[in-house]
């Protein structure tokens, strides 16, 4: 029954089955009979199991067929990246207990302002702290997600039909963002070491900017992270123009090591933006704006009339975890995955052309000649794999490269090894293998 469940799709591959337990219960069985079950559904190959995790849904496999067939409903999600460290949902418990108590819960269920309470500051600047950098606890304002700080931020700094300089490839939820605020993107080039302080000169002596958005650290999707040297040229570039900034540090937490923050840089104009989504949990997130002074009630008021303002439970609940140090232990967690996760990449696409961060949570592709990304996103859809065509990153009118960000944050580590290791023969095939005339 279960296995023919998974053969009509009703299981998802990187889905994980009940305990043993919890399955002997369910179809009133003993529990050595569900044993024998899973023991079969291993066998057939059809599940595979993770010490401490569980039991989970194999990916799809490479199946013989025409690469341009119209593809299937995907089963593996390599598009979305919300990292779990092991344990995190026992560790995160532990630190709600609190908020459970009827004096605690009426506090965190009281509405706050976009500058939170003085506790929350306090462990927010501790949060984004980084080398050689710690913003002021009293600059710190807070968002219901880094999403909403960055919408604020732009709302701030960028009037509607304003330019807002961008890289060339961005997070496509900004693309979203600028449009809905009547925002006009304008692409900067990049290179290797991320944005190119002197498209920003360019582009503002072509038709003037009205601020410029960056992602210095684990750039999405490129991968990159701004050397030293670049982002003091960077923040050379925006004093020349008299430019401001966004810097979107959602990802930066991966990369203790890197140079301080642009916003270190060019204190004076430049507004960081972070979030606890990716360090924590999306379902209870919490959004960090740090603005310079000129920029606050800007930001604050911006924060106030889109609504963006946090809510005074996760506010509670994140300088919570903050302080009794599980924020720190689940993002090392994450760390230690994300890096165990590219070490899995490496391997499955060994002899592509493959630029990836060995701390981060995704990698870009750039695909084989043979292959363009539209045709190869639809042939692994087909085998049960999503992944994220480059067209989605691209900023402005340009042809996208023939290239995919594969996000690797998501599924259990046997069900992403397999997925890769699919995409890897599905790459050295071609779109035409298969194709009967």
């Amino acid at each position: 029954m279960v296995a023919r469940q998974i053969g009509e799709g009703r299981w998802r591959a990187g889905e994980r089955l009940p305990t043993q337990r919890a399955f002997a219960k369910r179809y009133g069985i003993a529990e050595s009979t569900a044993s024998r079950v899973y023991g079969e559904l291993t066998r057939r190959g059809l599940v595979v199991g993770e010490v401490g995790r569980g039991t989970f849904v194999r990916a799809a496999q490479v199946v013989p067929g025409p690469a341009l067939a119209e593809p299937a409903q995907a089963r593996v999600d390599l598009e979305l990246n919300h990292p779990v460290a092991a344990g995190q949902s026992e560790l995160l418990a532990a630190g709600l207990e609190p908020l459970t108590r009827p004096d605690q819960l009426a506090v965190a269920l009281r509405p706050v302002s976009a500058s939170g309470t003085a506790a929350a500051r306090s462990a927010a600047a501790a949060l984004l702290a980084r080398k050689d950098w710690t913003p002021a606890a009293d600059a710190v304002l807070f968002a219901g997600s880094g999403r909403q700080a960055v919408a604020a931020a732009l709302g701030a700094l960028v009037p509607a039909g304003g330019r807002l300089g961008v890289e060339a490839f961005t997070y496509p939820v900004l693309k979203a963002i600028a449009a809905r605020l009547g925002i006009v993107l304008v692409p900067l080039a990049c290179d290797r070491q991320g944005l190119d302080p002197d498209a920003v000169r360019a582009a503002h002596r072509d038709a003037p900017l009205s601020a410029v958005y960056v992602q210095p650290t684990v750039h999405n999707p490129l991968t990159v992270t701004m050397p030293d040297r670049r982002r003091a040229d960077l923040a050379t570039a925006l004093r020349a123009t008299d430019l401001p900034a966004v810097e979107d540090a959602v990802w930066s937490f991966l990369r203790p090591d890197a140079p301080p923050p642009l916003a270190a840089y060019a204190p004076e104009r430049v507004i960081l933006a972070d979030s606890t989504s990716k360090r924590l949990a999306p379902g209870l997130a919490l959004g960090f704006a740090v603005p310079p002074p000129a920029f606050a009630d800007r930001l604050a008021a911006a924060l106030r009339s889109g609504a963006w303002t946090a809510g005074g439970y996760a506010l509670q609940a994140v300088t919570g975890w903050i302080t009794d140090g599980t924020a720190a232990t689940v993002a090392a967690g994450k760390r230690a995955d994300a890096a165990a996760r590219q070490s899995v990449a490496a391997q499955a696409l060994a002899g592509f052309a493959v630029r990836r961060d060995p701390h981060a949570c995704f990698c870009w592709w750039e695909l084989p000649e043979r292959w363009r990304a539209d045709t190869f996103t639809a042939a692994a859809a087909r085998r049960g794999i999503a992944v994220t065509p480059a067209a989605a990153f691209v900023v402005g009118p340009h042809r996208a490269p023939n290239a995919v960000r594969i996000g690797l944050a998501s599924p259990p580590l046997p069900v992403l090894r397999e997925a890769l290791t699919a995409l890897a023969a599905l790459a050295r095939s071609g779109p035409d293998d298969g194709l009967v005339e």
